[in-house]
């Protein structure tokens, strides 16, 4: 199974729900288009911080958000989302899941203009967490999906990566984590962007498997550190054969654990 596949732990119902972490979190979200899965789930359990507010940048239906907070049970979190669709599933996911009180989604360009963040409502210099998994390929690479809205979330211009990472340290708060989840290919990226702004950079390379190369990355800032980077080793997500995961990601996406690193 690769890093791209949905969950083989996802249970449909009808009408179409996802159960993610075993059943703790139900999710409405599109059969067709881009629909959260593995990676989603890996980024709500990397954030560590267990009180204060979290921001999840173009949240989607909201599934990072939601397993942060089923992980934190002091976390408030704001959503941040443009697609109607899919603002219009974060704030049935919130509902359902009996979050209303703990977390609210903003329809909101993230890579708007400061001024135009905070008149809808975002909050600077705010959160303890930002967490964000931002669309993979620039614009021209790679092969485009036929969906408009999985499109609109795996595809943009290479610029916009260093906007993405602009506004979460705008966002974030003093000595606050700021987290995002990509592809390997686009790391060199990220890390300029990441280095500009933050210190005590970690970067945990995710592999299909042992000895595989790696194919996502975590990367954690902390807003105000001028620690030095660290590399960790990489971590496979299966065995060596099988289709089962690794003991480590399998608890997490079953909700037992959270990803520690």
């Amino acid at each position: 199974m690769s890093l791209d596949h949905a969950l083989s732990l996802v249970k449909h119902q009808s009408p179409p729900r996802d159960a993610f972490l075993d059943g703790r979190l139900s999710i409405s979200q599109p059969e067709k288009g881009f629909r959260a899965g593995l990676d989603s789930v890996l980024l709500g359990a990397a954030v560590g911080a267990d009180d204060g507010a979290l921001l999840d940048l173009g949240a989607g239906a909201g599934v990072a958000a939601l397993v942060a907070l089923r992980h934190h049970d002091r976390l408030v979190a704001t959503l941040v989302e443009t697609d109607p669709q899919m603002l219009a599933f974060a704030h049935d996911n919130i509902a359902v899941n009996g979050l209303a009180g703990r977390a609210t989604a903003l329809a909101l360009d993230l890579t708007a203009a400061g001024a135009v963040r905070t008149a809808a409502g975002l909050k600077t210099d705010h959160f303890a967490a930002v967490i964000a998994n931002p669309p993979f390929f620039a614009e021209g690479r790679g092969t485009a999906p036929g969906n408009g809205g999985r499109a609109a979330a795996r595809h943009m211009q290479a610029t916009a990566l260093d906007l993405w990472v602009k506004t979460a340290a705008a966002s974030a708060a003093p000595a606050g984590a700021v987290i995002f989840i990509h592809a390997v290919e686009s790391l060199g990226a990220l890390l300029a962007a990441f280095e500009s702004r933050f210190g005590a950079i970690v970067v945990l390379p995710l592999a299909p498997r042992p000895g595989a190369d790696a194919t996502r990355v975590l990367v954690r800032g902390i807003k105000g550190s001028r620690a030095p980077l660290r590399l960790l080793p990489e971590r496979p997500l299966h065995g060596a054969e099988g289709h089962g995961f690794a003991s480590e990601f399998d608890a997490i996406l079953r909700g037992r654990a959270r990803l520690i690193w």
